[in-house]
């Protein structure tokens, strides 16, 4: 459940939804399936693989398990891939905490859709008012980080992720009964395969990575806190289907409502926070339903954010281990949420009416840290993992993750390896090339 709450969070709710929304809605969910089914959960076990056989965060395992130095590169770009997730990560997190606010002063009480479009755009262009909520967000989690963090994610990841997830499927029977909600429900399952295309695919796997924590060695951290008796088939089996059933269940909700209320699915990152509002709006209890769900996503939110910055702590700790000025957890929190809070101003700076200084491409700050966090770091570091697991550990050791000779778990192995030595590097590779119109 702790493994889940780093998976489950905004990936899901937030960005899954609009992105299958810019991407033709249920032809992109088809492809988002099979890159979870082929990438997703090989990688995902790749990871623990890593983490649980070294028993170190990401910047000790790849030299714990080969010896040398020579692998140290793929822990600097899961260290620098974290730091470019938390910088825009914080900002979004920082929404749904003025959004909290929000429901409880009764700030939604009678406006319509448009409305809630503009209330957002005047929440993007309050730098400073976006920069306060995202400081709250950075300091709960660096809080919880100077603590147990193994403790202290596993109690509150048991009860809360379950909560989150019983909420949606309220949730979704309550949009269901919306007007025009069988639009969207077509929109979201019936699949239109002229509009899959390589950037489609490519945006598929990004967020499957994105949603999953694969790719910035969130997953291998968590692994080196895994009990020696914990199966990692099982633990990663049930973790991608709850990740799963989170991203599908927001899109149950946002695009039946979508058409509902008029609102373009290809609207972009502020979709759901235009959405929900409208949505608790139509429900009974409207005011306690919208501190409920608000308050739970941020709790959904700051159990990534924990994970995040985890990386980044337990990097930084044993980076220093043997150096003449080494940093304990402590003194790493207090670094890493320096470094975060000013990727935080740079990308939160980006997206206000001054930001036009942070724009290139047509792209503000913002927009590159999630395009080249998801389509481009991510899928590179998994590939490179993938290949660290299938040729380079001890292929015994590998196998020996998968449980006793005898279970059916065991024998997932025999698959697995021929996973990760040959098709999902190649297919990461192909997907990459393809999606940059080199290939």
């Amino acid at each position: 459940m702790a493994t889940a709450g780093s998976a489950v969070g905004l990936g899901n709710i937030w960005k899954f939804p609009y992105i299958a929304g810019e991407n033709g809605g249920g032809a992109f969910l088809i492809v988002y399936l099979i890159c979870v089914l082929i990438f997703g959960l090989p990688l995902l076990m790749t990871e623990f693989i890593i983490g649980k056989k070294s028993g170190k965060s990401a910047f000790g395992a790849f030299q714990a398990l080969r010896k040398n130095k020579k692998w140290q590169w793929l822990s600097w770009c899961c260290m620098l891939t974290a730091i470019i997730i938390m910088g825009f990560y914080f900002v979004v997190t920082g929404w749904c905490f003025h959004y909290v606010v929000a429901a409880v002063t009764h700030s939604f009480k009678g406006l319509d859709t448009g409305a809630f479009s503009e209330h957002f755009t005047s929440l993007v262009n309050n730098g400073g008012s976006m920069f306060a909520y995202s400081l709250l967000a950075v300091l709960l989690t660096a809080i919880v980080l100077w603590f147990d963090v193994n403790k202290g994610i596993e109690r509150m990841s048991k009860i809360l992720m379950p909560l989150l997830l019983l909420m949606m499927v309220l949730m979704a029977g309550r949009v269901l009964m919306l007007p025009d909600s069988n639009i969207g429900m077509k929109f979201f399952f019936q699949a239109d395969f002229l509009k899959i295309n390589p950037q489609t695919v490519l945006a598929a796997m990004g967020q499957s990575f994105f949603s999953l924590s694969i790719g910035m060695g969130a997953i291998i951290t968590y692994g080196a806190y895994m009990p020696a008796n914990q199966n990692i088939s099982a633990t990663s089996l049930q973790v991608v289907v709850l990740d799963t059933l989170v991203a599908v269940f927001a899109g149950l909700i946002i695009f039946p409502a979508v058409f509902a209320f008029g609102v373009d699915p290809a609207e972009g990152p502020q979709l759901v926070f235009v959405v929900l509002p409208a949505i608790f709006e139509q429900m009974s209890f409207a005011w306690f339903s919208g501190i409920l769900f608000f308050g739970l996503l941020c709790v959904a939110a700051v159990t990534s954010t924990i994970s995040l910055m985890e990386v980044a702590v337990a990097f930084l700790t044993e980076a220093t281990e043997k150096t003449k000025h080494p940093l304990n957890r402590h003194k790493s929190v207090l670094v890493i949420s320096a470094i975060v809070l000013v990727m935080v101003a740079f990308n939160g700076i980006s997206l206000t009416n001054d930001g036009t200084w942070l724009c290139w491409e047509g792209k503000n700050f913002f927009d590159w840290s999630d395009m080249l966090s998801a389509n481009i770091f991510m899928p590179l570091n998994a590939f490179a993992m993938a290949l660290f697991v299938g040729w380079f550990m001890d292929k015994k050791d590998v196998r020996n993750q998968f449980g006793k000779q005898d279970s059916w778990l065991y024998r997932i192995g025999a698959i697995y390896l021929p996973l990760v030595r040959f098709l999902i590097p190649l297919a990461i590779l192909a997907i990459f090339l393809n999606g940059l119109g080199i290939l």
